[in-house]
């Protein structure tokens, strides 16, 4: 099969939907199929295009038998509205001409964010007579909106028109989790057009390989401390302000870390706190090689998952399944009535916490701290929940499930569209 996959991120930006559709990839080719993927310039998480692709408008490359078609996006590390506007402009137009001149697909695959990629997909989707799925990582503008984000009543109505037509255009949706099932059915998205696949987590790469030996505690002098980590984006809906103040009042423990993963631009702004909150039991460290996370996860004694009180219910941040995969005991600061802590609390994994909740967060790993033995179980169910719910193997037999249904669900409306897939 020729699958086309449709997606703002990918390899080689280390966290968010860009390792996820990348494994997706690299699973289907090995799978026998032929993969393409339409992409932009890497930016994310900084905000600025990778040194090896500046200057840059289009360019083709390979890796591991996917051919990646990338363009030049407009890209701001401090974007305004408008740089926002001319980033999501610049992927529909810019994309699609390296979309379009190139082999037929069979099927498409786009996600979203970014949403406004749904126009290109479809329009190839209809030149070339085929489905189209639409994986959906969150629920835009909404999201959005509820955060703070999208505050420009012109743009809220037209994403809100966007939103609509996607789903409508869709063959099929992709979703992650029953939270997004609830708010698509609310808005008279037709039950049948939905299918849940949840994210994954390769586990034969994220293991709970053991803390004696392990080079990211030598190298940061975390060895005989009881490590809480946070790796990933630093962003509005985080809050990670509550991981420093919740750290300050635990740094009398001298046995206690907290350490903070994250892109340059973010941790400056954590730095601040840290110094205003007297919290110097917190390391702050850039992203480190992919190749690397394996072992900077199993550096930890607890994880963190960290979201802020007006975050929508049905986020589900996808740190949750890798951290999940790690064994290691997790420690979730996030809204109760949410996605993110329905996961936690199935997987017997963790702790939810009130979110931007300082003394609430501290007690929690306080009380890990001192009863090693609940860390030793938490971290047991962790990994059993993720071998047995969010295996690669499993999503990727989905996907591969998904697109032979619409394939075949097309050719039996329309019979000609199967030779015309030759051409």
């Amino acid at each position: 099969m020729r699958i086309l996959i449709y997606s703002y991120n990918y390899h080689p930006e280390p966290i968010g939907i860009a390792p996820l559709m990348t494994e997706l990839a690299e699973g289907l080719v090995k799978r026998g199929h032929q993969v393409r993927v339409v992409t932009a310039m890497p930016n994310y998480p900084e905000r600025q295009i990778y040194e090896d692709y500046k200057g840059k408008f289009f360019l083709t490359e390979y890796k591991n038998g996917v051919k990646i078609q990338r363009c030049y996006v407009w890209i701001r590390p401090q974007p305004k509205l408008i740089d926002r506007v001319l980033l999501d402009a610049s992927f529909v137009v810019n994309s699609f001409f390296p979309a379009l001149m190139d082999w037929r697909p069979d099927v498409i695959l786009t996600t979203s964010p970014s949403l406004p990629a749904c126009i290109p997909s479809t329009l190839l989707g209809w030149l070339h007579a085929c489905p189209v799925v639409l994986n959906l990582q969150d629920i835009l503008p909404e999201a959005a909106v509820h955060v703070g984000l999208l505050k420009n009543k012109f743009l809220i109505r037209l994403f809100s028109k966007l939103e609509k037509f996607a789903y409508g255009s869709a063959t099929k949706i992709s979703v992650i989790a029953d939270g997004f099932v609830d708010n698509l059915l609310e808005k008279h998205v037709p039950a049948n057009k939905m299918v849940q696949i949840p994210n994954w987590v390769d586990v034969n790469f994220i293991r709970p390989f053991k803390k004696e030996g392990n080079y990211f505690r030598e190298k940061n002098n975390l060895n005989g401390k009881f490590v809480v980590l946070y790796s990933g984006n630093i962003a509005l809906t985080q809050g990670l302000e509550t991981v420093i103040k919740a750290a300050a009042k635990l740094k009398e423990i001298k046995d206690i870390a907290f350490v903070i993963v994250g892109e340059a631009s973010g941790l400056e702004r954590l730095r601040q706190e840290c110094t205003n909150c007297g919290a110097d039991n917190v390391l702050l460290l850039p992203f480190q090689p992919r190749k690397d996370l394996p072992q900077m996860l199993a550096a930890a004694d607890v994880g963190l998952v960290v979201q802020k009180k007006n975050v929508i219910s049905f986020n589900m941040p996808s740190k949750i399944q890798v951290l999940l995969a790690s064994g290691r005991a997790i420690v979730a600061s996030v809204p109760d009535n949410g996605t993110a802590a329905r996961a936690i609390r199935q997987s017997g994994g963790g702790i939810v916490a009130p979110p931007e909740d300082p003394q609430e967060l501290a007690n929690a790993v306080l009380d890990l701290y001192e009863h090693p033995e609940k860390v030793k179980t938490l971290g047991y169910n962790s990994r059993k929940f993720a071998t047995e719910q969010y295996s690669f193997e499993q999503a990727l037999k989905n996907y591969e499930s998904l697109f032979y249904s619409v394939t075949a669900d097309r050719e039996t409306i329309n019979p000609a569209i199967a030779s015309k897939q030759e051409v």
